[in-house]
């Protein structure tokens, strides 16, 4: 009997993100034919990141298809294919190269549906590594989740865990609508739990939820991606100080779970955004601005704090990387300053 004393517990296996992507790719192409990969590796080769390792030998040429390198292209003949009908994951080996293809992401993809009042959807997933990886410079490490965050038109996720990145990518591949999935290379190897119910065929996350990784009273944290496991390490380290922080992971840049950040500040009082990204216009800017308009304002017993990526290109030098980006010590001063200890 379920939930009985002596039922088993649930089953809870170690997978990591590549494998819960894998996971959601193969379902997906085996569920729906019209689903088919492209992008530059991923079918002879198994992937840059071996995302797609054994989909090839698996479907075939007509569902896992090796491009040119030319993003432009290639993001074009998947748009078009989503127009007639198809569901194409569009792979950037990083979205970094999406900007040559940011034309056919936003003029073609995310403004067809509203400019044929409704009558052409587009279908189609872009995913691929965002943000900053491991030695790779400026033009490689750019966080792209406040620049396609801004569109309307569009969905843009950004998943942490392995089951986010899975139960995601599902729910992407299922939307009618142009989703960007920002995955991070840096997390690809990082196994994470995974419930039995997130590895069954029909696990999805809607779209537009974010998940209370941590439950506090004393400051909210809200971030995205990586940056979720550097809150989750900081607030291991305040805990010991007697500060309970509650820790929000996004999971979805837009649609914006406001409502999640809001009932949080209503109950600490306080916030704390963190992210890779600059902080100009960013994802913690957003947060910010849309908690002052809202009703859980009046709730903040301090000003809001950003803690984000250095305002400048990401250096190639080791030491200087690590501190362009937020480290647990970063996200520990900001709690302190808001918490005024």
């Amino acid at each position: 009997r379920s939930g009985s004393p002596l039922s088993p517990p649930a089953a809870v296996s170690q997978v990591t993100v590549r494998d819960a992507l894998n996971q959601a790719l193969d379902e997906e192409l085996e569920r729906d034919e019209r689903v088919f990969l492209l992008g530059e590796e991923v079918a002879q080769y198994d992937g840059a990141y071996k995302i797609s390792r054994g989909l090839w030998k698996k479907y075939g040429d007509k569902r896992v298809i090796d491009t040119p390198i030319s993003e432009m292209g290639f993001t074009g003949i998947a748009v078009g294919a989503a127009m007639a009908g198809l569901r194409p994951v569009c792979e950037f080996m990083t979205f970094n190269f999406s900007m040559q293809a940011i034309d056919q992401v936003i003029n073609s993809a995310a403004k067809t549906c509203y400019m044929s009042a409704g009558s052409i959807p587009v279908p189609i997933v872009f995913r691929g590594p965002n943000g900053a990886a491991a030695g790779v410079a400026a033009q490689h490490s750019q966080c792209f989740a406040a620049w396609y965050g801004h569109c309307p038109g569009l969905k843009v996720v950004s998943p942490w865990s392995s089951e986010d990145a899975k139960g995601l990518l599902k729910a992407s591949i299922r939307d009618d609508n142009p989703v960007v999935v920002l995955e991070s290379e840096l997390l690809y190897s990082v196994p994470f739990e995974m419930s039995e119910q997130a590895q069954s065929k029909e696990f999805v996350i809607p779209i537009g939820k974010a998940k209370i990784e941590k439950q506090g009273t004393h400051v909210t944290l809200v971030a995205h991606s990586r940056p979720v496991g550097h809150c989750l390490e900081a607030a291991a380290v305040l805990s010991k100080e007697g500060v309970e922080c509650e820790v929000i992971n996004l999971r979805t840049i837009r649609p914006m779970d406001i409502e999640t950040v809001e009932a949080s500040v209503v109950k600490t009082n306080h916030l704390v955004t963190v992210e890779g990204g600059w902080p100009q216009f960013g994802v913690g800017a957003e947060i910010c601005a849309r908690i002052m308009e809202g009703p859980a304002f009046n709730y903040l017993d301090a000003p809001a704090v950003r803690v984000t990526g250095a305002d400048v290109p990401m250096p190639y030098a080791k030491i200087l990387e690590d501190n362009s980006l937020p480290q647990v010590k970063d996200i520990v001063f900001a709690v302190k300053k808001t918490l005024n200890i």
